[in-house]
C-alpha cells in the first residue's frame, strides 16, 4: 500500500510518501480501500509535535489522519461477509493510519454509505461534521439567537451556519478576505464580515446572543466583547494560538471539547451523516490534494489558505 508517513516530530516537508506492506484486518475488523482520507488542523500540530488533543503522542514512524472513506476489500475472522464491497465511513479514533490508500478499523466503527452521498463529503461528515452536531446540541442554539460564527468559510463553520440557519436563529460569519466571505454568505451568513477589514466590528447586528468560536485572539475577544448580557460564548478551540481568558459571569463560556462529547462520538456521527444525506447540513470540501501532496496540504491549512473540508485523494476510483 502507498501512505504518508512522518518519522519525527517537525515542520511539513517531514511528511513523505511510502511504499508499505498491505493491511490485514485483524478479527472484528474490516480493510477499507481508502478513496479519501481526511486533513485536520490537529494533524499539523501532531505532526509538529505541539499538541496531541484528547490523544498521547503517537509512537513514530506514523501514518497521520483518521477520517477514511472507500469500499471494503477485506474483513477479519467474525466480521460478516455481506461488508464485503460495501462503500463505507469511518473515524479511525486516536490511532491515525487515515493518510494512505487502505486502512483497518473495527466493523464496529464503520458506517455504510447511502449511494448519492460521495466519499470526500461523508469524510467530512465522519469527523468534522461530528464535530459540528456535538456545538450545535451543546450550545443549545435557539430561533431567537443572534449568533456569531469564526472561520466561517471553514468545514466546521460552513456546518455551524447551515446548522444556525435551520433553527431560525442569525447567522453571523466572520472569515478572512474577500473569497471566504462569500462562501460564508453562500451557507447562509447574513451579515458575512471580513475580519482583515479595518472596523469590521460594526457591521456585527448586535448584540448578538451566541458566539460560536474555534479561533480565540483577538477575533474572539471583539466578539465576546459585543455579547449581550445573557448571552454565552461557546469554545471549541483557539486557531489564534491564543486562548482568550473571559471572566464576566453574565456571559459565561462553554467549552465543548473533550469529556462533554467523548461518550457519545458515535451518535453524533450517525447525526451527521444523516445530516450530510438528507441535506440538512451539507459539509463544503473546498480543498483537495493527492495523497502524495500531504506536506503542501498541510502547509496550506497552516497558512490559512484553505477553504471548508481539506481532504486528500488516493486515486482509487470509486466502486
Amino acid at each position: 500500500m502507498h501512505a504518508i508517513r512522518h518519522h519525527a516530530f517537525g515542520p511539513a516537508d517531514l511528511l513523505h510518501l511510502e511504499q508499505l506492506p498491505d493491511l490485514d484486518p485483524a478479527p472484528g475488523q474490516l480493510r477499507i480501500a481508502v478513496e479519501v482520507a481526511g486533513v485536520h488542523l490537529l494533524d499539523t500540530s501532531i505532526r509538529a509535535g505541539e499538541s496531541f488533543g484528547a490523544g498521547q503522542a503517537p509512537e513514530l514512524p506514523v501514518v497521520p489522519g483518521r477520517e477514511v472513506a472507500g469500499t471494503v476489500d477485506r474483513v477479519g475472522d467474525g466480521v460478516d461477509e455481506h461488508w464485503l464491497g460495501r462503500r463505507v465511513v469511518a473515524h479511525l479514533g486516536f490511532a491515525g493510519g487515515g493518510y494512505a490508500d487502505q486502512a483497518v478499523v473495527d466493523a464496529t466503527r464503520a458506517h455504510p454509505l447511502p449511494d448519492h452521498l460521495d466519499a470526500a463529503t461523508a469524510v467530512a461528515a465522519i469527523g468534522t461534521g461530528r464535530t459540528a452536531a456535538a456545538i450545535l446540541e451543546l450550545s443549545g442554539v435557539r430561533a431567537a439567537d443572534v449568533v456569531a460564527v469564526t472561520s466561517a468559510a471553514g468545514g466546521l463553520g460552513t456546518l455551524l451556519l447551515q446548522g444556525v440557519r435551520n433553527v431560525g436563529a442569525t447567522p453571523v460569519g466572520i472569515a478572512g478576505g474577500p473569497d471566504k466571505v462569500a462562501i460564508a454568505a453562500k451557507h447562509g451568513a447574513d451579515p458575512a464580515l471580513d475580519r482583515r477589514t479595518p472596523g469590521w466590528v460594526d457591521g456585527l447586528p448586535g448584540p448578538l446572543t451566541l458566539v460560536l468560536d474555534g479561533v480565540g485572539g483577538e477575533v474572539g475577544q471583539a466578539l465576546y466583547d459585543r455579547l449581550a448580557t445573557g448571552g454565552r460564548l461557546v469554545r471549541y478551540g483557539w486557531a489564534s494560538g491564543t486562548q482568550n481568558a473571559y471572566d464576566d459571569p453574565a456571559r459565561p463560556v462553554v467549552d465543548v471539547l473533550g469529556p462533554p462529547i467523548m461518550s457519545r462520538l458515535a451518535e453524533f456521527e450517525r447525526a451527521a451523516l444523516a445530516a450530510a444525506a438528507d441535506g440538512t447540513r451539507v459539509p463544503y470540501v473546498g480543498t483537495a490534494f493527492r495523497l502524495a501532496e500531504a506536506a503542501a496540504a498541510h502547509r496550506a491549512l497552516e497558512a490559512g489558505a484553505t477553504t471548508g473540508k481539506v481532504v486528500l485523494l488516493t486515486g482509487r476510483a470509486p466502486r
